[in-house]
């Protein structure tokens, strides 16, 4: 019951958070200065969720060619430039991560 709770109460915060947002820009004009900061911030956000996973592996930073998850993100990173497509970066992405892991187990 306590999980459910916690659940619960986090995604009201959150929801709380996202709309006092909403109602404190509703009849304002954000400033360009602003804007220009916040278009920073998926960029930054998603750099730091995804890199700790690509660079660190097994406690400790792997840059080595021999790290499946460093390999599949640059071949992610490759098809997203390449093609703009969101969802093909993705499948590419998990199933070069899927083989390279393969290959890798069989050595």
């Amino acid at each position: 019951m306590n999980v459910w709770l916690i659940i619960i109460v986090t995604g009201i915060i959150t929801y709380a958070i996202r709309l006092s947002f909403i109602f404190l820009f509703e009849h304002k004009d954000i400033p360009p200065t602003l804007q220009r900061w916040l278009k920073y911030v998926p960029p930054a956000v998603f750099a730091a969720i995804i890199f700790p996973e690509i660079f660190v592996r097994d406690g400790s930073v792997d840059g080595s060619p021999g790290n499946p998850r460093l390999v599949a993100g640059l071949i992610a990173a490759l098809v997203a430039w390449r093609t703009k497509n969101v969802l093909l970066t993705i499948l590419t992405g998990m199933a070069a991560l899927l083989i390279l892991q393969a290959i890798l187990n069989q050595f």
